[in-house]
């Protein structure tokens, strides 16, 4: 049975467990086609001008949430690096922030360091720990979350949604007479997290749920993080397409990328109610739905290769109106800082191709 395999063995077999790099490798000759096709090696920076280098990466959350409408985002709060928790207090109790809270580095990826908080020494210690600029971000207590992968082109005014991912949170559901370790190691992608779990939850593991009884222990809804995607392509369709065509006309200079968002009531997605967008990413945005465990690995592929066919017509459309790529010398010493030598400064000011 697939939840009785080795851990080692099912991050080979299922690519939903393969380094980014290692699943990407296969489409680089079809990279170096769109690449020539677009005239660029670094076409994919001129997807979204709105965007330092179009959101590849190291963007900042804040900038970005800043440009979204209101009505559609959560109560939040942007902190300073290093700021000290009386000072937080005070900025918290000003916008009426009240626990439970998420916390994020407003540059990160992955759900690295992104927590809920439930008290005070939580955020606190979080404070603590963090050394750049954060997110305290409203919990929204909504049971969906979905990943929306949007696009409009800038020329031929052609728009629509290629992704839809729902997300499946990290969730035991009690027996009455098994530990929670013990229901996380009967499924292999909760094992796969059981020693971040042994950290943030410690002897809390042993105890026993009663019969019934379910415990999300991982409310951050990402893959590293142990939450299972599931494809939602079938809620694809013309009027939800209209809502976030709206979404993104108040967003200029934004042509591709993922909508990570909560909604009240899947029901009620098409008519644009109780939507709240939690985070936007940019042109390195993956399909998400590519990732259900019901997924095979041609269609993921097939469904990768039309999202950068979609980014390559997006940039080609836009440097005919003049957006220019970041140029190769500088995405290279932005991927080198970003990866290798991230307490150095970062040139933000591109080099024009």
């Amino acid at each position: 049975m697939r939840n009785k395999l080795p851990l080692f063995l099912v991050k080979i077999i299922y690519y939903e467990y393969w380094p980014f790099w290692l699943f990407f490798l296969p489409l680089v000759p079809y990279w170096v086609y769109l690449s020539i096709c677009s005239r660029s090696l670094t076409y994919f920076t001129a997807v979204n001008p709105a965007m330092p280098h179009s959101g590849v990466f190291g963007e900042s959350k804040s900038e970005i949430l800043d440009l979204i409408n209101d009505d559609y985002l959560p109560n939040a709060l942007y902190l300073e690096g290093g700021v000290n928790f009386e000072d937080a207090l005070i900025k918290i109790q000003s916008v009426s922030l009240t626990f439970p809270i998420i916390a994020k580095p407003d540059v990160g990826e992955r759900g690295a360091e992104v927590e809920r908080l439930e008290n005070f020494d939580q955020l606190r210690s979080y404070l603590a720990q963090s050394k750049g600029k954060i997110i305290l971000q409203e919990y929204i207590d909504y049971s969906n979350e979905l990943g929306i992968l949007y696009y409009r082109k800038p020329l031929s005014a052609k728009s629509g949604i290629s992704s839809i991912v729902m997300k499946e949170f990290l969730t035991v559901k009690g027996d009455g007479h098994s530990s929670i370790r013990e229901l996380l190691n009967q499924n292999e992608r909760f094992r796969i997290q059981l020693p971040k779990l042994e950290e943030k939850f410690g002897k809390t593991l042993n105890s026993i749920l009663e019969a019934g009884v379910s415990l999300n222990l991982q409310p951050i809804g990402n893959h590293c993080l142990g939450t299972k995607f599931l494809s939602g392509q079938h809620l694809i369709n013309a009027q939800l397409i209209k809502i976030f065509d709206a979404i993104a006309d108040d967003i200029p200079g934004f042509y591709f990328g993922r909508f990570d968002l909560k909604v009240s009531d899947l029901e009620e997605l098409n008519s644009g109610k109780g939507i709240k967008i939690l985070e936007l990413n940019g042109v390195t945005s993956e399909p998400g739905h590519i990732y259900d465990p019901k997924f095979n690995l041609f269609k993921a592929y097939r469904d990768t290769a039309i999202n950068m066919k979609i980014v390559s017509d997006i940039s080609i459309e836009n440097q005919k109106i003049g957006v220019r790529p970041t140029s190769l010398r500088t995405l290279i010493d932005l991927i080198w800082n970003h990866f290798f030598n991230k307490e150095s400064e970062i040139q933000e000011n591109a080099e024009i191709a």
